[in-house]
């Protein structure tokens, strides 16, 4: 009878862990039903942005908001895409939809928030007009960025690139003059921080520099940032007319938000839909 007993215990235990795993992996993907939300960030600003800007505001609608953070910019769409968590902020739409179409997700952005803007950074230079010949440059080495990097290259006036070259797909490829020489390296866009202690010049995008204790301001050169760089939340496109995608819209799209980033991120570029 004892031995009937420890199987029998023995079936139950084994059905309680699988009813809890099933409840557990369901959580993502159900927000309507389940009033929780979990949202992707990368680590520094924007992590800090759906923590302390965006949860705050679902929290009063009644959700609940789990922040799962990233370390890298793979595995927040594929996470998403796979369904375990509900929306990710990290990328802008160029990234979206290139990543997308790469690895056949069905990935859609909802809305673009404020952004911090790539600079040129120096401990050598303290201006731009001193930059020397044969000075060593490190850049982000992902395409979007890149191109990125030598668009405010030629915004500072150190390079020109082709006038019909596109300007989200240049590459080094379309540099026609190069007048001072630079040395131009391209390095994992989380290295760039780095970077600025063994390069002479180093462009870092805003997220990577923040997460660095950078400040913006000591930029020589900060990027007059488009549009399509702005970075944006994103969600599975089957669920982009749920209620809670709307939801999180709406709290981006309040006062209360826009307040919040004026107060912790007034040096991030503002969509135009912030402006009007």
């Amino acid at each position: 009878m004892k031995k009937l007993w420890g199987i029998i215990a023995g079936t139950l235990l084994a059905s309680s862990v699988l009813l809890t795993a099933c409840g557990s992996s369901e959580t993502a993907g159900n927000a309507d039903q389940t009033k929780q939300i979990n949202f992707g960030a990368t680590a520094g600003p924007f992590t800090d942005m759906v923590k302390n800007g965006i949860a705050p505001l679902l929290e009063k609608k009644g959700y609940t908001v789990k922040v799962t953070e990233f370390s890298d910019y793979i595995q927040p769409n594929l996470t998403l895409a796979e369904g375990s968590i509900d929306a990710n902020l990290f990328q802008n739409e160029i990234y979206l939809t290139n990543f997308s179409r790469d690895k056949n997700l069905d990935l859609t952005g909802i809305i673009k928030v404020p952004t911090g803007p790539m600079g040129i950074y120096s401990k050598k230079f303290k201006a731009i007009e001193e930059v020397a010949d044969g000075a060593s440059v490190s850049i982000p080495n992902d395409p979007t960025n890149l191109a990125r990097a030598l668009v405010v290259l030629q915004q500072a006036g150190l390079i020109t690139v082709k006038k019909d070259a596109d300007p989200i797909k240049i590459s080094e490829k379309d540099i026609v003059e190069n007048k001072k020489k630079l040395v131009i390296t391209p390095v994992e866009a989380a290295q760039l921080p780095r970077a600025v202690d063994s390069q002479d010049l180093s462009l870092v995008p805003g997220n990577f520099a923040l997460a660095a204790k950078m400040d913006l301001k000591s930029a020589l050169v900060l990027e007059n940032m488009p549009e399509h760089y702005l970075n944006l939340v994103a969600v599975r496109t089957a669920d982009k007319d749920k209620q809670f995608v709307k939801d999180m819209k709406e709290v981006i799209e309040s006062p209360e938000f826009e307040a919040f980033i004026d107060k912790e991120f007034s040096s991030f570029f503002k969509p135009q839909w912030m402006k009007q």
